[in-house]
């Protein structure tokens, strides 16, 4: 790694360093903190330089553990930090660079250690190093009793209360950083924490007025996207000598003991990663998902939770209700653009979804935006790339989707937005389509993928739950939306025959059959040959005729045939016999969806019509399967009525003609023959406990993204290394 490496690993011999994890008590007022504090450097961001940092540091924790309860030189740092905290307000608005340059300082040591302490220690140990005392070895004063709560409230007032400038970003960065690694005890331990002590101070006390002000610094911070200042900026100017981290103080300042203290140097260059985002906004927004998941207490529920729920536009002017105390404003129109451009990460997806699920404002607000294709493109794409997105990204956007296509609004507007040139959706050049049917589009591609796939059934069935909620509201669908509906539907109509066939006569080789779906692509787009399809009618007529007499009872005797075939009551079942229900029941909600649209809208959408003929021979199929007749039967009627138009129409008809037919016969087909069905709305719902997925996924989100932070991978408990 060269000098900044070395520079790194030579920090445990550092004099400062070992002085304040020494035996000798260093009180507040010692000249020591002005010589410990007189340092520069840019915070290392690559894993190695971090990855070394964190050795170096647990060296010096050590020590400092083992010589604390008698020196109390930790609280001692703290309480020189805490005094510096007092004018950092006066000094940002002075430019007093000085001033700002050692407080950084002190909180980035502070954070460096108290980072080591709680993934080594429980937090009953850690509080009583902040209760030690210099001058009574191992007591406790009452004074330095609440000095973790004082800690807390001054970096909180320090994110709220100092303004966001060159010179103090750096110092609003660390003292966001250092909030998180307060509450990154959850890390080590496997079980949800629900009665944490630093969550009490939090939630209680001192910290509590200021919920709303962080949660709204926070989100402005978000919002802001502010990029790191250049190097240097918060600091004095370099000696020339390339080595010079040193300056001037006049209570005087070591000349050369902190020249290894440069950590990556400040004229090292950022990652290309860190170039292109705002680690202040980036930290900012993670600590606003682990304070807004944290879980609630008895007596309490979780402030920042009802911070987040509340909040109202700055256009609002109805009056705040005195039964929520957290209540703020925020402009609507800033926060949207910026969560439409974040979506990439995951931690911008999961705020959209609780800002969608549990704040009725924001919610209206997204519905109420006439460029909803802003907001929605982005999600498409987390779907349509699936294959790189982690599962709990996909299901974040997923269930976005779901959220939206609640409101019927929502469901007719994104059919009345014209897209051009959808780049990244490469199965099918689309110069012009709706993002109506671009949404259908990408949805069926992601069932596809998850039944061929990981075969989620969690994720099919909230992908099926957004397609019905729109099947009522389908307009004008493109073409080939209209046609990926009705061959994905019939690609299920296959594969259920063939898993029949195989549960059914386990035995048996039907090698045409096999040959059937061997002709299939993985895609399913290919078409089975004419002959195939004859066969596979007369056979699929005789299964449902056997199924039709005893249906349940039928498929558990096959069922256990299929056991007694491969050995044992204990062996598990092929895929294909596990997959006999799912398939069902995928087939059953994509009938419903097209009964839906051609009940409600059949004159809008001649291209699902035109969709539907063409495959007409294998619907034909199912009238008289037991558990789809009763919603074939507007299918099957459909199918009838505009073949005979066809038929009457004459042979060799052009693709336009039918067309033209087709809307036609919709406007002549009485409504009244179509049987009414109740109207398909699903509606999300949090699993109960929803703290024992979004805890775990937060702080693997922490853990992956967070600017500047390390963790050894062999401490983290919450979850495994592959989860996030």
């Amino acid at each position: 790694m060269g000098a900044n490496s070395s520079s790194i690993s030579e920090l445990p011999e550092n004099e400062y360093l070992k002085k304040l994890s020494g035996a000798e008590p260093i009180s507040e007022n010692d000249p020591f903190w002005n010589q410990l504090l007189s340092f520069s450097f840019t915070t290392p961001t690559n894993s190695a330089d971090l990855k070394l940092l964190e050795e170096a540091t647990i060296s010096i924790c050590k020590s400092l553990v083992e010589k604390n309860p008698r020196t109390g030189n930790l609280g001692s740092l703290i309480k020189v930090f805490l005094s510096r905290t007092k004018e950092l307000k006066i000094s940002a608005e002075c430019q007093n660079h000085l001033f700002i340059w050692q407080a950084h300082n002190a909180l980035f040591i502070i954070c460096s250690l108290l980072k080591v302490f709680i993934s080594r220690m429980s937090e009953e140990e850690l509080q009583l190093h902040f209760t030690y005392e210099d001058k009574a070895p191992g007591s406790y004063g009452t004074e330095c009793e609440d000095l973790i709560e004082e800690l807390l409230c001054c970096l909180i007032q320090l994110i709220v209360e100092i303004p966001l400038l060159d010179i103090t970003y750096s110092i609003s960065l660390e003292a966001v950083t250092t909030l998180i690694v307060f509450l990154s005890c959850q890390l080590f331990r496997k079980e949800i924490l629900r009665d944490s002590i630093v969550h009490k101070y939090l939630m209680r006390g001192r910290c509590l007025p200021y919920t709303s002000r962080l949660v709204k610094t926070l989100l402005y911070n978000f919002i802001r996207q502010e990029r790191r200042p250049p190097p240097g900026t918060h600091v004095f100017q370099q000696q020339s000598d390339g080595g010079g981290l040193l300056y001037g103080i006049a209570s005087g300042v070591a000349t050369g003991l902190w020249t290894v203290f440069t950590l990556g140097g400040v004229g090292s260059k950022p990652t290309p990663q860190l170039e292109q985002c705002s680690p202040l906004a980036n930290q900012s927004l993670l600590l606003l998902l682990v304070l807004a998941n944290l879980t609630d207490a008895p007596d309490t529920p979780n402030p920042y939770r009802q911070a987040i729920m509340s909040f109202r536009n700055t256009q609002d002017s109805t009056a705040f209700s005195s039964s929520n105390p957290h209540a703020f404003q925020i402009n609507f129109n800033s926060l949207y653009t910026a969560l439409c451009d974040q979506q990439k990460s995951d931690q911008a997806t999961l705020l959209l979804y609780m800002l969608l699920h549990q704040n009725g404002n924001v919610r209206t607000y997204v519905l109420a935006r006439t460029d909803i294709e802003n907001l929605v493109l982005p999600i498409l794409e987390i779907l349509y790339h699936v294959e790189e997105r982690n599962s709990h990204h996909v299901y974040m956007a997923l269930i976005i989707l779901l959220i939206l296509t609640e409101d019927d609004g929502f469901n007719r507007s994104i059919h009345e937005v014209i897209l051009k040139n959808i780049t990244w959706y490469a199965e099918r050049v689309l110069t012009e389509i709706s993002l109506g049917s671009l949404l259908i589009l990408v949805v069926i591609r992601t069932i596809q993928y998850n039944m061929t796939r990981t075969r989620d059934k969690y994720l099919h069935t909230n992908c099926l739950a957004a397609l019905a909620n729109m099947s009522a509201q389908f307009r004008s669908l493109h073409q080939y939306a209209a046609q990926r509906i009705i061959s994905y539907t019939c690609r299920h109509l296959r594969r259920y025959v063939y898993v029949l066939d195989k549960l059914y006569f386990p035995h048996s080789h039907c090698s045409t059959l096999q040959h059937c779906f061997s002709t299939l692509s993985d895609n399913g787009e290919e078409l089975l040959s004419l002959t195939c399809s004859h066969i596979l009618r007369s056979y699929a007529s005789s299964l449902f005729s056997l199924l039709s007499k005893k249906h349940n009872k039928v498929l558990e005797q096959a069922t256990q045939s299929l056991r007694g075939s491969v050995g044992s009551n204990d062996s598990p079942l092929p895929d294909y016999a596990q997959d006999l229900n799912v398939i069902e029941e995928v087939i059953r909600m994509m009938l419903e969806i097209i009964n839906s649209c051609l009940t409600n809208s059949l004159h809008h959408n001649p291209n699902l019509v035109y969709a539907l003929l063409y495959k007409r021979d294998l619907f034909e199929q199912f009238r008289t399967h037991p558990s789809f007749q009763d919603i074939m039967q507007n299918i099957d009627l459909v199918i009838s009525f505009f073949s005979s138009r066809l038929e009457q129409a004459g042979a060799e008809l052009s693709v336009e003609r039918v067309l033209e037919i087709i809307k036609q016969g919709a406007v002549a087909l009485p409504k009244d023959r179509l049987r009414k069905f109740p109207e398909l709305k699903f509606k999300y719902v949090e699993e109960e406990q929803p703290e024992e997925f979004f805890i775990p996924y937060v702080w693997s989100l922490v853990y992956n993204s967070a600017v500047a932070l390390y963790w050894n991978p062999h401490d983290i408990q919450l979850f495994t290394m592959d989860s996030g």
